[in-house]
């Protein structure tokens, strides 16, 4: 049993039926405190938190924010752990282990700044989710540092909030997640660990169901928004280097996913993949978009207020 002590903070706001299922999960298979961020839920989340015996602090809608709340959430923890998991309010703990294994990592290397899970589709899941899942997170864990991670180029800062963990010493020394970002606050903060000589890693056994069915249009906005960061960000892509032909490979093993299993989806892949290259460009060009069109375009349209 590890002698690291542990909590969890999960944002919600308006969670639904499926955060009834997370908030199970958590409760079956954490036995540390979790910390629920609610931003205005008008639905059940609040009062599922309560009967789950989480802690729940409010906040406005208008001030939810990426980093910024969690930020706010590892700070109430803080002064009595070693390590803050976060979870996404969709995201489903697949067993015990999963935790387990996290902590395990941090035992192993007092380097280590933070770990990320991996994900499986939901239940629901179409073909083209499941494949996104199958591809980008595979059955092989890591830790790198900045430079064991150059053969990975930007992968190797890659992180995903909806199941990660973080050591809190090193998370408060390199001043939290970035309150300033669109999104990707996680990935944010993975290079800035590598770049202050810590390591970062994934943890394949792991595992919560988290996936979603993104329409055209939502890949679009989604995909403008990673633009908007990378462009933003532009030094992590400087530093690290590019995808590597990543976005070919996942295109071609789309393919071979989707005609084994639903060929009929091939369309709808083909949409969608010129949607995310489509809003991707336009997102690291949004510097010469009107304001108001970029929040248009946007998923994150508090990001332009």
């Amino acid at each position: 049993m590890s002698n690291l002590r542990v909590a969890m903070v999960v944002p919600t706001y308006n969670g639904g039926d499926v955060w009834k299922k997370s908030a199970e999960s958590i409760r079956n298979y954490f036995s540390g405190d979790v910390l629920v961020i609610d931003s205005g839920s008008k639905d059940d989340t609040v009062r599922i938190a309560n009967e789950m015996g989480f802690s729940v602090t409010g906040i406005n809608s208008r001030d939810f924010n990426h980093g910024g709340t969690r930020n706010l959430g590892l700070r109430q923890v803080a002064s009595s752990n070693d390590i803050v998991l976060f979870m996404t309010q969709d995201a489903i703990l697949n067993d015990a282990h999963s935790v387990e294994s996290m902590i395990t990592m941090f035992e192993a290397d007092e380097q280590l700044a933070a770990v990320y899970g991996r994900q499986i589709p939901h239940d629901d899941a179409n073909v083209i989710a499941r494949h996104a899942r199958h591809f980008n997170y595979s059955d092989r864990g890591y830790v790198v540092s900045k430079e064991s991670g150059k053969p990975l180029g930007i992968k190797a800062v890659f992180m995903s909030n909806s199941f990660s963990a973080y050591r809190v010493e090193i998370f408060e020394n390199l001043g939290g997640f970035a309150e300033n970002t669109i999104l990707c606050e996680d990935m944010l903060f993975a290079a800035n660990a590598l770049t202050a000589g810590y390591k970062v890693g994934y943890v394949a056994d792991a595992v919560v169901k988290h996936s979603h069915n993104y329409t055209a249009g939502e890949e679009f906005s989604r995909y403008f928004d990673i633009g908007v960061f990378h462009q933003e960000q532009s030094w992590i892509r400087r530093d690290f280097g590019g995808a590597g032909g990543e976005g070919k490979k996942f295109i071609l093993s789309e393919i071979k996913f989707v005609l084994k299993r639903q060929p009929f989806y091939l369309i709808q892949a083909f949409i969608n993949n010129v949607a995310k290259f489509l809003g991707y460009q336009l997102g690291k060009r949004y510097k010469q978009l009107p304001l108001s069109l970029s929040k248009k375009l946007s998923m994150h349209k508090k990001y332009w207020k």
